[in-house]
């Protein structure tokens, strides 16, 4: 039993650590608006119809920009000071591991790597371990509604949790857009 709590605790600290992935986010801006200025928006159909995404996927991520922009004042108008349009990227990822896991050392090296535990342990012996994850971008653009100018944009990289359960789902694309939106206006060190 002791062995078995030693084994399990190198993997529950890998899932824990994956699981807690954030989100890598940049973002830029005019350094000449005026953010003060804007207190409408509006979504920019023209832009998010060209996003790359399930309609129910775009629903989701237009539902979680309203939250927030609610949540700053903002109002949603027919004739707005911003248009924001959305966009995205995707990419799948493979990572190669080829280090000996003999259980007890986590990942790295073994000084039984040649001596072993025998041939029942079960483990691999230096067999690489690869697994694939689907790195996306969400950008979300902030364009001037009067002179159709790109006056911010926010980007979003992280790995997106590839589930069947839509709350989850959910929940991942609020925190993109949340960790997105905290970096506006300029100068927000809401952080």
């Amino acid at each position: 039993m002791k062995t078995l709590k030693i084994l399990a605790l190198p993997l529950l600290t890998l899932l824990f650590l994956s699981s807690c992935v954030s989100v890598r986010v940049l973002s830029d801006y005019d350094k000449e608006a005026n953010f003060n200025d804007y207190k409408t928006y509006a979504f920019y159909k023209t832009g998010i119809d060209k996003a790359h995404i399930s309609d129910l996927d775009k629903k989701r991520i237009l539902k979680a920009i309203d939250a927030n922009m609610a949540s700053r004042g903002m109002v949603k108008a027919q004739d707005p000071d911003l248009l924001i349009s959305i966009f995205t990227k995707e990419r799948e990822q493979v990572d190669v591991y080829n280090n000996y896991w003999g259980g007890m050392y986590g990942w790295g090296w073994s000084p039984w790597y040649w001596g072993g535990f025998g041939p029942g342990w079960g483990w691999g012996w230096n067999s690489p371990a690869v697994s694939t994850r689907t790195q996306g971008s969400l950008y979300i653009d902030l364009i001037d509604a009067k002179n159709k100018e790109l006056v911010w944009q926010g980007k979003g990289v992280g790995t997106l949790n590839n589930t069947k359960n839509i709350e989850k789902k959910e929940e991942r694309i609020r925190e993109f857009v949340s960790e997105i939106l905290q970096q506006y206006p300029p100068g927000n060190d809401s952080k």
